[in-house]
């Protein structure tokens, strides 16, 4: 009996691996999720009482904003150290994934700027 057999594929260009390691750990290490979920959770208290009506110099609608916005810094600003570090440790492995990761970073710092606008705001109320 004949067996007919595929022809194997070409062999692929080695690809760049998937990951790098990090070479420091992050800041806040696993505790960035849970501050996460505390500051989703201002959010929605926030967000809920405007919408039921409080104003917005209320203290239920401004203390969750305040708390979470000023969580908000602190995770933005872990976040924006860690991909800095991963952009450099990018660049000589993949250039490209290296300065998509510069543009991750600004984009954090945009946050960071915003929340802080969004706390003073807050407190001139």
């Amino acid at each position: 009996m004949d067996l007919d057999r595929q022809e194997l594929p070409p062999p692929r260009k080695p690809q760049p691996p998937q990951r790098v390691p990090e070479s420091n750990p992050p800041l806040l290490g696993d505790w960035f999720i849970y501050i996460s979920v505390v500051i989703l959770v201002c959010g929605v208290v926030a967000i809920s009482a405007a919408e039921l009506g409080s104003a917005l110099d209320s203290w239920l609608v401004r203390g969750p904003a305040l708390i979470g916005a000023a969580l908000l810094v602190v995770v933005s600003a872990d976040a924006a150290v860690r991909v800095w570090r991963s952009a450099w440790a990018w660049l000589p492995v993949d250039r490209g994934r290296g300065l998509f990761r510069f543009v991750w970073a600004a984009v954090l710092v945009a946050i960071l700027v915003a929340s802080l606008a969004v706390i003073v705001i807050l407190l001139t109320l």
